[in-house]
This record gives C-alpha cells, sequence and structure tokens, in this order.
C-alpha cells in the first residue's frame, strides 16, 4: 500500500522480542547503531591491550628534563615532620596578617598614634556632652524655678 506523500523514517521500524524469543535467548536482533557502538568497543579494547608508540618511543629511552611525572605518594611514604616552603607571595601573606594584627593589638592598647587621637578626639566629645547635659540641667532648674515662682 503506498504512503502518499511523505515516506517514514528508517528508524520508525521497530521489531520486538516475543516473550519466547526472551526466554530461549534467541533475539539478538539490536539496531545498528549498538552493532556498531559493540564494534568500536572492541577496538578500544585491542588498543589498550597492546600499547604501540609512534616513532623511535618504542626502541629508544629518552628522559625528557622537562616532562612533569605525576608524583603519586602513598600515606607511609609521605613525611610529616617535613615543613614545606611556602612561595613569596604566601610568605607576604602570613607577615601581612601578622604585622595586621599586631597593630591591631596595639591600636586596642592606645599606643599608635591614631589611637590616641582617637582617645583624644572621644575625651573631648564627652567633655563637651558633660558640659552641654550640665547646661540644660541648669535650664531645666531655672525653667521650673520660673514655673513655681509664676503659680505664687
Amino acid at each position: 500500500m503506498g504512503r502518499g506523500k511523505f515516506k517514514g523514517k528508517p528508524t520508525g521500524h521497530r521489531h520486538f522480542s516475543t516473550p519466547e524469543e526472551l526466554l530461549a535467548g534467541t533475539s539478538n536482533r539490536r539496531p545498528r547503531t549498538f552493532k556498531q557502538e559493540e564494534e568500536e568497543e572492541s577496538e578500544e579494547e585491542l588498543e589498550e591491550g597492546s600499547e604501540k608508540r609512534k616513532g623511535t618511543q618504542g626502541i629508544i629511552e629518552i628522559e625528557n628534563p622537562n616532562l612533569v611525572k605525576p608524583k603519586n605518594l602513598k600515606a607511609k611514604d609521605v613525611d610529616i615532620g617535613k615543613t614545606t616552603e611556602l612561595s613569596r607571595r604566601e610568605r607576604e601573606e602570613i607577615e601581612k596578617q601578622k604585622a595586621h594584627e599586631r597593630y591591631m593589638r596595639l591600636q586596642e592598647q592606645g599606643k599608635t598614634e591614631q589611637a590616641r587621637k582617637d582617645l583624644e578626639r572621644l575625651a573631648m566629645i564627652r567633655q563637651q556632652r558633660a558640659e552641654a547635659a550640665k547646661k540644660r540641667e541648669e535650664e531645666k532648674a531655672a525653667k521650673e524655678q520660673k514655673k513655681a515662682e509664676a503659680r505664687k
């Protein structure tokens, strides 16, 4: 029977195994793509088994001083007592943090120039506030005294 203007895609043909085929294990029909993947996997396994080297690599052993080999250390081989040397940046960062901590400690004790200026400024502000509060109390007392005289 004709399909008309549009034809179906080749992936549209599906084959389902019957339960009898499944039990017998005879349903070996798979899509073409699966067969291609299986062939590629088997080729990869063959390549991994026999490691081929290009050119003279298999004949001549060359030590390349620039080649970085991965250093795999086992836990038992690690030297705990050995201290690693810090890079310049790490060392400078640590020195900077220590200097900042030292400065903050001196700041709290009031031994730095900035701390002295801050303390002087605070003392002046406290004195001005105390004077302002005293003045307000005097004005309040004077106001209450006037009210008391006005009532009499």
